[in-house]
């Protein structure tokens, strides 16, 4: 039985190596982008079934070797020749020990590379442009790839089922990857009718699907090596080769899977729910049931409901369907998937994307805005400047040009209009906006001045850049409606600010001092004017008065001459005492009252009283 073991490993290994080898030219040789990723895994399965065969002859050589021992003991009884060590006495055990201590460890972990390494470069391969060419000679790498999976099929089926009912765990892994490689290239196959049946990309995404699985059982790989390393030990028991992926052999016998869950719902429920009536109709009628569901399911994607707010695009095996390809909001009816598609748009919903910088959220939680901190991922663009150029020169004596550099952070907002046009004019309608977006903003900045944009000519920026950028738009036909360019986020790049903040507050301090200069040189002509007004008004009132003063004085001497001509005497008397009055109006009066005489009245305009008159002391009167 061993040796029936060791021959079916061996078998397994060659039949993965010719499949693998006839599958790779039947992919070179029909370009088939998933048939090559399969070829991948074809490789993989030739590794492990190496191994294993490798380990299952180590194996038999170890019973070989105990049974001659046995034999020998048997025959010739107990000599010192038997009782050494088991390392000197069974050499084919220490090299089977070594072998799965040292070689399948790391072996598991190439394995592991090798899978994680390969599906990165597979995804990269395919993420390339000129990766992708149409298929030749289809027919027959779809028949190939078919006889392939067959070959493996039936053999990795036998090969599962003699290790399961044999026991023989070093035959499941080749097992499992004969199976997996089976499936794999009938969907490699299936990839190809997808072609023929008017999916021209449907190998494509084939082979990605594949890369993601790789990708997976890398994983798996990896997460075995861990355990691996912390699970318990016992003594004498049979263990499953770390090289065996659980995965592989799910994806190769997805019977197993409804086994271990019969197994757990018996050991759930404390009975044998797999001996029940139940379990057994539902076993009977599994093969009616899967079809039913998935007519079913077939059956839902016939309805479909348009949201309010968004249109589809309505295409049937990938081409718009004639009469109704944009389909408006409300419930609709469809062929099945995957004959109809249903691709939703949001036509009302006004859209965004950004010039000039890409948004990270964790820096624009800070509500200050500052010039001198970059609160996004920012671009500069260059932009005029109509400023005279400065007298100084650099070390070559060049002139610096009239040009600088200026951070944007754009928002264009954008809605649909025509949806057939958005979806089927261009490949990339979203990202030909966006970049036609950024060439008019460059464009523009080349011939505006960056003081007059950065100060007062934002709102004009802003309409020019809609304009133009609608303009381009409806020459490519896009089916779009430009609504705004916010260009309220302008400012010099982060590590020039500073001084540029200094050259305006510079500036701005000039213009201040020269409104302040402007502001008391209003005010001083308008004090002197306001002087000379008043000294004008004074000198034109005195000259009035005076002019009144003279004719008043000439209408008195006028009116007088009849008055002296009638009484001289008294008129000059009463001239003089007029006149007397007036000069002693502010003069001091001195009133001395004496006893026993008779009042004589005396004038007397010479300050000549005595000087101890003048001293007299005259008391305080008390008060009460």
């Amino acid at each position: 039985m061993e040796r029936n073991t060791q021959r079916n490993g061996l078998i397994n290994l060659l039949m993965l190596l010719a499949a693998g080898i006839s599958g790779f030219i039947v992919a070179r040789y029909t370009n088939s982008l998933a048939g090559q990723v399969a070829t991948v895994y074809l490789t993989l399965g030739i590794l492990v079934a190496a191994v294993s065969w490798f380990q299952a002859r180590l194996e038999q050589s170890e019973r070989l070797e105990k049974l001659e021992l046995d034999e020998l003991a048997r025959s010739h009884g107990t000599s010192t020749l038997f009782e050494s060590k088991d390392a000197e006495i069974f050499p084919t055990q220490r090299s089977r020990e070594q072998f799965e201590r040292f070689f399948v460890p790391l072996f598991t972990v190439l394995l592991c590379l090798i899978e994680a390494v390969g599906a990165y470069l597979l995804w990269r391969w395919l993420a390339q442009s000129t990766t992708f060419v149409p298929l030749k000679q289809a027919t027959a790498g779809m028949f190939l790839f078919f006889l392939i999976a067959l070959v493996l099929f039936i053999l990795g089926r036998f090969s599962a089922t003699f290790a399961r009912l044999e026991n023989q765990r070093l035959l499941r892994p080749g097992a499992s990857w004969l199976l997996l490689n089976a499936v794999l290239s009938a969907v490699v196959a299936g990839g190809i009718i997808g072609v023929e049946g008017g999916f021209p990309r449907a190998d494509l995404f084939v082979a990605r699907i594949l890369c993601g699985l790789l990708a997976l059982i890398s994983i798996e790989t990896l997460i075995a090596l861990v355990l691996e390393r912390y699970r318990p030990r016992l003594k004498h028991k049979l263990e499953r080769p770390l090289y065996e992926s659980r995965l592989v052999g799910l994806l190769g016998q997805p019977e197993g899977l409804v086994t271990t869950a019969t197994e757990a719902i018996d050991y759930q429920f404390g009975f044998k729910v797999s001996e029940t009536w139940f379990y057994h109709f539902f076993r009977r009628a599994l093969f009616w049931l899967v079809p039913l569901q998935i007519g079913l399911l077939l059956l839902s994607t016939c309805f479909v409901v348009i949201e309010t707010g968004e249109q589809a695009l309505l295409e049937r095996f990938g081409k718009p369907v004639e009469g109704r390809p944009v389909l408006g909001p409300g419930p609709h009816f469809k062929w099945p998937w995957p004959v109809d598609s249903i691709y939703r748009f949001s036509t009302e919903q006004i859209q965004t994307f950004n010039v000039g910088f890409t948004a990270e959220p964790e820096r624009e939680r800070d509500r200050a805005v500052l010039w001198t901190v970059a609160h996004t991922k920012e671009e500069n663009f260059l932009i005029a400047n109509r400023e005279p150029l400065s007298a100084q020169t650099t070390n070559e004596n060049k002139l610096t040009p009239p040009v600088g550099l200026l951070t944007v952070s754009i928002p264009v907002q954008y809605q649909i209009t025509n949806l057939a046009a958005w979806a089927y004019n261009n490949e990339d309608a979203g990202a030909l906006l966006q970049d036609m977006a950024t060439r008019e903003v460059v464009r523009y900045l080349a011939g505006v001045d960056v003081n007059e944009l950065m100060s007062s000519g934002r709102l004009e920026a802003a309409h020019t850049l809609v304009e133009r950028m609608q303009s381009a738009a409806d020459q490519h036909q896009l089916g779009v409606r430009v609504i705004a360019a916010d260009l309220g986020d302008l400012h010099p790049p982060v590590k020039v600010a500073p001084d540029y903040e200094k050259v305006v507050a510079a500036f701005q301090t000039k213009q201040a001092r020269i409104l302040a200069a402007q502001a008391d040189a209003i005010k001083t002509n308008a004090m002197a004017e306001a002087r000379a007004t008043n000294l004008l008004n004074t000198a034109y009132a005195e000259s009035k008065r005076r002019q009144i003063s003279a004719l008043a004085q000439a209408g008195l001497f006028t009116n007088q001459v009849p008055a002296f001509a009638a009484a001289p005497s008294v008129y000059a008397g009463r001239a003089y005492m007029q006149t007397f009055l007036r000069s002693t109006e502010n003069a001091q009066k001195f009133i001395l009252l004496t006893t026993n005489t008779h009042d004589v009245i005396t004038i007397d305009l010479q300050n000549t009283i005595a000087g101890d008159l003048l001293n007299i002391n005259v008391p305080t009167p008390k008060s009460k």
